[in-house]
C-alpha cells in the first residue's frame, strides 16, 4: 500500500512540477506558488530516495550475503526507507531555498549535514 501511495504522489508532483516550471515565471507565480513547487519538489525527491535507498539496500544485503557468515545485513523495509528519505529529502529543498534567499556557504551545508545526521540517528534509534 505504501509502495502504491508512494509512487502515485511521486508521479503527480513531477507533472504537476513540470506544468508549474513550463507555464509560469517566479516573479508572476507569487509567494504561494512557490511555496508550492517547494513542496513538490520534496515530494518528488521523496518517492525517488524511497525505491533509491530500499533498492540499495536490498542489493547490498544480496552482495553480503557471499561475504558475511555469522550475522546477514537485512535489507531496510520499505517504511524504514521512507522515514530515512523524509529527512534526506529535506536536505536539497533546504539548500535551494537558501540559495534563493542568499549564497549558500559552507557553513550552510555544515548546518544542513548535521540536521541530517541528527535526524538519521532519531529515526535509526526509535524504529530499529
Amino acid at each position: 500500500m505504501l509502495s502504491r501511495v508512494v509512487t502515485i504522489s511521486v508521479a503527480v508532483a513531477i507533472v504537476i512540477l513540470a506544468i508549474i516550471l513550463h507555464v509560469t515565471q517566479p516573479s508572476t507565480v507569487g509567494p504561494l506558488g512557490i511555496l508550492i513547487v517547494f513542496i513538490l519538489m520534496y515530494v518528488s525527491v521523496l518517492g525517488v530516495l524511497t525505491f533509491l535507498l530500499y533498492s540499495l539496500s536490498r542489493l547490498i544485503s544480496k552482495i553480503s550475503t557471499s561475504f558475511t557468515v555469522k550475522k546477514p545485513i537485512r535489507p531496510l523495509s520499505l517504511s524504514r526507507s521512507y522515514y530515512f528519505s523524509s529527512v534526506l529529502a529535506l536536505a536539497p529543498v533546504m539548500l535551494v531555498g537558501m540559495q534563493s534567499v542568499a549564497e549558500v556557504e559552507i557553513y550552510d551545508v555544515l548546518l544542513i549535514m548535521l540536521f541530517v545526521v541528527i535526524a538519521c540517528t532519531y529515526i535509526s534509534k526509535r524504529t530499529g
